[in-house]
């Protein structure tokens, strides 16, 4: 069975031979994970994990060093660079906009157009991916953190109460260049894209970040936008949010969201036995605890875990880490959580 026909079912709700699985590391990660197996083949890696889906991605940009160690991306988030002992970990601080006094001042700034991105390379890389017999997952898109990002968390917070028409000018900013992103990937890929992604962090450790009233104001309505359009494809909707976001669930499955992500463990709302009464309704996509499990725990614990995921959540439900792979985690329990169903 190949990892597209496993995902291809775990959307239905249909059994494979082992729920399809996928990959998510941060760069120094990768880089740490390099060193153990002796080689930089990413994809001879994954190959030999039998991970089912794979990343594409335009190219973006490159970013901007504003000095004294403070860089800034296309989008006007800016962050400074922790170093680690396999590379260098992104830490972000208040964007372009957090002094920003008005609406007119928000708009002045020169936000990235589709053009200053680049899709040559995207239909070999689709094309690659597809002749693995794997599942192809694109893009990185954000229609609400990245813009608090920019406005900095505290201000976009304030300002939802206070100003929301600047955040919504924002959202719908977001939500129509990553429109178009999808359009543009979707042509350029030749139609090779299984899953469009989109993220949002909507929970903290303890609960919900926003209400469920704001929620339906400032992001239900380009959530749906964006599951709209990948139906309209015939591709899956994946979207991603931290914490706990039990009370949203049953509003993301509305709005259309085929998998979710990440299925963070942050206390019983988000454990799997309280998630299976979604089953059938959405895709599951994660649970594998990069927090506590990854780093410290043993092989057969490790297994041990992800079989709990899958006999819960049933055939709805892929393989993959709560988050990135953390460069805490030791390359032998990233192995690991593959090993769990066979992989190799």
């Amino acid at each position: 069975m190949t990892g597209k026909e496993r995902l291809r079912r775990a959307l239905k709700g249909e059994c494979s031979d082992r729920p399809p699985s996928d990959f998510w590391a941060e760069a120094v990660t990768k880089e740490r994970l390099f060193t153990y197996l002796e080689h930089r083949d990413l994809d001879r890696f994954l190959d030999d994990m039998g991970v089912d889906i794979r990343e594409a991605d335009a190219d973006a940009p490159p970013e901007t060093h504003l000095g004294n160690g403070v860089y800034q991306n296309y989008w006007g988030e800016r962050y400074v660079y922790r170093t680690l002992p396999y590379g260098k970990m992104r830490d972000d601080m208040p964007g372009a906009l957090h002094e920003a006094e008005s609406l007119e001042e928000i708009q002045a700034f020169p936000w990235p157009v589709n053009d200053d991105f680049d899709y040559t390379g995207l239909e070999e890389r689709c094309r690659e991916i597809r002749d693995k017999g794997c599942a192809v997952r694109y893009g990185f898109a954000d229609i609400w953190q990245r813009p608090t990002l920019v406005r900095g968390m505290e201000n976009a917070l304030v300002d939802m109460h206070e100003n929301p028409a600047w955040i919504k000018w924002m959202g719908r900013r977001f939500t129509d260049f990553y429109l178009e992103d999808y359009r543009r990937a979707w042509e350029a890929s030749g139609g090779r894209v299984d899953l469009f992604t989109v993220l949002s962090d909507l929970g903290t450790q303890n609960g919900p970040l926003i209400s469920l009233d704001m929620f339906y104001e400032f992001i239900f309505p380009y959530l749906k936008e964006m599951a709209d359009l990948a139906h309209s494809f015939g591709a899956g909707l994946f979207f991603h949010s931290c914490g706990d976001i039990s009370s949203f669930i049953p509003h993301i499955i509305t709005a259309g969201v085929d998998v979710l992500n990440p299925l963070q463990p942050v206390n019983q709302n988000m454990q799997p036995e309280s998630l299976a009464k979604y089953k059938g309704r959405i895709c599951f996509h994660g649970g594998i605890d990069v927090q506590r499990l990854l780093p410290s725990a043993t092989p057969p614990e490790i297994h041990a875990q992800a079989r709990r995921y899958s006999d819960t959540l049933g055939p709805g439900y892929i393989l993959a880490p709560t988050h990135l792979f953390q460069p805490d985690i030791p390359p032998e329990n990233i192995i690991a959580v593959y090993e769990s169903f066979g992989a190799r």
